[in-house]
């Protein structure tokens, strides 16, 4: 990416999470912005959002902030509106990064647990 699509990207996540945090989180729940990636010709953004809604089932919320798209994006214009000539399009995708990190480990504690070489521990 270039400079200045990383620069919108910052400012996109950093706005964006502002709209989100006060428009479209119930309470109890954390909506977190956790990436942006920009397009070369700026025209689109692509959002990857984690959602923690603890006792509560989070599709439903994927699904509204994706529902509110044109609605978000208006908000986003308000604030961004200097900045740039064209606001752009927002693709909201899953961040499953914690869970792919969460999985992995839990399969690395496991084959620990199942090594054999660790009961001896350097006793020979």
């Amino acid at each position: 990416m270039s400079i200045r699509t990383e620069k919108l990207a910052s400012v996109i996540k950093k706005d964006l999470g502002e709209i989100l945090q006060r428009n479209y989180q119930p309470v109890g729940t954390f909506i977190t912005i956790t990436q942006v990636r920009m397009t070369d010709d700026l025209s689109i953004a692509k959002v990857y959002l984690s959602i923690m809604a603890p006792g509560r089932e989070e599709e439903p919320l994927y699904k509204q902030i994706d529902d509110q798209q044109d609605e978000i994006r208006y908000k986003l214009a308000s604030k961004i509106r200097h900045q740039v000539r064209r606001i752009p399009e927002l693709l909201f995708f899953h961040d499953d990064t914690a869970e792919y990190v969460n999985k992995i480990e839990t399969l690395f504690s496991e084959t620990k647990k199942d090594d054999p070489s660790d009961d001896n521990d350097g006793d020979q």
